[in-house]
């Protein structure tokens, strides 16, 4: 099991973040100035629940449109691991590796789709704290573990230091192919987002734009004995999900940048 801030994982290379960063496949020009983030994420559930955009509307900045499909919203709870995330320049050996999961919707400001997170869990104190002070993002600590089970993927969370049980326990594995999201698809919708939006504690919005190639994504089955994620934030999360796995990627990431 994989559990809290260890150094990278042996066995896995070092990523390549520059060429992730130069990588020409995104819907407009990447930044011209240096990014300064790299991650490297790897077995991940894509778990994705309709529910209607009139929900999700009090919980996201009225500055965001929230993006809808066939005329309905989506709420994703994605588990993952993070094998490698380090500062650009910090040595590869310094990189953390923790798990992570995060809830999160589906939006676009000034004709850039990217992605509203309603709350990121981690197993790293460290990432959370940086990650609330330099993108206001909504993070959480949290005890935390992955591990492998043949090709299933058991993955358990609890948050802490919160007055209200928010878990996600279950496991899952690919059971498909890879494919690539077809362009205007439902896939490619949940999947191809190059930035993020984040609001401080003033209500002041942000985006952070990020960089990465196109998913490798795989029909997926998972078996979910617990999830109150996004019960915490008032979602329901009704009927079956649709599911995709997907078992790497490499992602760069730009600091965030304020929208007036």
């Amino acid at each position: 099991m994989v559990e809290q801030d260890v150094a990278h994982p042996i066995g896995e290379d070092a990523p390549d973040w520059n060429r992730i960063a130069c990588d020409p496949r995104r819907p407009w020009p990447a930044p011209s100035r240096p990014w300064i983030i790299g991650q490297s994420w790897r077995d991940l559930l894509f778990a994705h629940w309709r529910v209607p955009a009139s929900t999700l509307r009090p919980m996201v900045p009225a500055g965001l449109e929230i993006d809808t499909f066939d005329g309905e919203a989506w709420v994703g709870v994605i588990p993952f691991r993070i094998s490698h995330i380090a500062p650009r320049g910090v040595p590869h050996r310094l990189a953390l590796a923790f798990p992570e999961l995060n809830v999160r919707t589906y939006v676009t400001a000034r004709g850039k789709p990217g992605v509203w997170f309603f709350s990121l869990d981690a197993a790293s104190l460290l990432a959370v704290i940086g990650a609330r002070l330099a993108f206001h993002l909504p993070y959480f600590w949290a005890s935390m573990e992955i591990g492998a089970d043949g090709e299933w993927i058991p993955f358990q969370s609890r948050r802490r230091l919160s007055g209200r049980r928010t878990v996600f326990a279950g496991r899952y594995r690919p059971i498909g192919p890879i494919f690539r999201a077809a362009p205007g698809s439902l896939e490619e919708s949940l999947t191809a987002r190059y930035c993020l939006y984040a609001a401080d504690c003033r209500g002041r919005l942000f985006r952070a734009e990020i960089q990465h190639e196109p998913w490798p994504l795989q029909a997926a089955e998972a078996e979910i004995a617990a999830n109150s994620m996004a019960d915490a934030h008032g979602i329901g999360l009704d009927g079956r999900p649709l599911l995709h796995f997907a078992r790497g990627l490499d992602v760069v990431t730009w600091w965030p940048e304020r929208l007036a």
